[in-house]
């Protein structure tokens, strides 16, 4: 009989190129498109943002005018500001299919970060330069270091003649707020949000709207089961205690979560409890987003997805991305398990 495998049994190796190559939209958005997202009528300023991406669009595929007497203006660019849940993501992919991988970079705001990492800073700049549209998505700063990083590797973008599209869910003179001492990287945040126009969208989650229940965990049991059924199927399903996987993943570079999950059908895991510490959980918010990228079911064992992390976590400098991985989470874990019918 097939059997699971384990994450903790794999080693994700990822290269430079990998990376790059990488830079386009998830797989959960692979088909987006201006078209197909659905504004909700009842917030007028998601069609307002659906509307400035696909004229930007439209802006960044004409030929660009020269002229030898006047300094070209600089690129526009554009910061999404609003909860999560409300198709930021949606519209920040559909601008770079728009655009095309030729010419556009999509990820996210970690993805550059380790980017950076990987190729070194003036090759970094060297690359996205090529591009007409760098899209950076779920731009947050965590630390100084990101901060200064961040801010000069955009500043040499746009003086490139590279438009910036970001998405957030904390405006940009917030940036760093309740995580690290902002006021002494002030004019570093000021600057960065200097280069945006900056445009909220309202909205509820979408993802609290499909009227799909509320997930909670399973006993261990339970959750075995449905992984042999689901390998009995021809499913590859990952199997792993939850406390071993925190650590485990403590030892790959984040940027390596990604192919950590790739070809892996759903996951499971047992013996899930409260977590109470922030290194940990950001590391488990980045594994979530790559799991939401690539649509991967999850099944819990023990704690349920609203019981995870603790209420210290949750009322600390880093509560929005714990909500949206939350938020993720929840919609992962009330998916079925291949072979297994979904909840009515």
């Amino acid at each position: 009989m097939p059997q699971p495998i384990t994450l903790t049994g794999r080693e994700p190796q990822t290269s430079a190129a990998e990376l790059l190559a990488g830079l386009v939209p998830p797989p959960q958005f692979a088909r987006a498109s201006f078209d197909s997202y659905v504004p909700d009528p009842a917030h007028p300023s998601q069609a307002k943002a659906q509307q400035a991406l696909r004229d930007l669009g439209e802006q960044l595929l004409r030929p660009a005018r020269k002229s030898l007497f006047r300094k070209a203006a600089p690129p526009p660019s554009i910061y999404l500001d609003g909860g999560y849940g409300v198709g930021k993501t949606h519209l920040l992919a559909s601008l770079a299919h728009a655009v095309g991988s030729e010419r556009s970079a999509y990820g996210t705001f970690v993805e550059y970060t380790h980017l950076v990492g990987a190729l070194g800073f003036a090759p970094c700049v060297k690359e996205l330069s090529t591009r007409s549209l760098v899209a950076i998505d779920e731009f947050e700063l965590d630390d100084p270091g990101d901060t200064v990083l961040m801010s000069r590797l955009l500043r040499e973008l746009a003086d490139a003649g590279v438009s910036l599209v970001a998405t957030s869910n904390t405006l940009p003179e917030a940036l760093g707020e309740g995580r690290f001492a902002a006021e002494d990287f002030l004019r570093e945040i000021q600057a960065l949000a200097a280069r945006f126009t900056v445009m909220r969208i309202d909205g509820e989650d979408y993802r609290q709207r499909t009227g799909r229940p509320q997930s909670t965990g399973h006993t261990d049991d339970a959750v075995r089961e449905a992984v042999d059924a689901s390998t009995a199927g021809g499913a590859v399903v990952s199997l792993d205690a939850w406390r071993p996987l925190m650590a485990h993943l403590a030892r790959i570079h984040p940027s390596r979560y990604g192919r950590l999950v790739d070809g892996v059908d759903a996951v499971a895991l047992t013996g899930v409890d409260q977590l109470d510490d922030d290194m940990v959980g950001l590391r488990l918010v980045v594994l979530i987003d790559r799991l939401y990228d690539r649509g991967v079911p999850v099944r819990l064992g023990g704690a349920g997805v609203a019981d995870i992390v603790s209420e210290r976590m949750l009322t600390k400098g880093y509560r929005k991305k714990y909500y949206r991985a939350l938020s993720r989470l929840g919609a992962l874990a009330a998916l079925p398990l291949p072979g297994e019918r979904a909840a009515s």
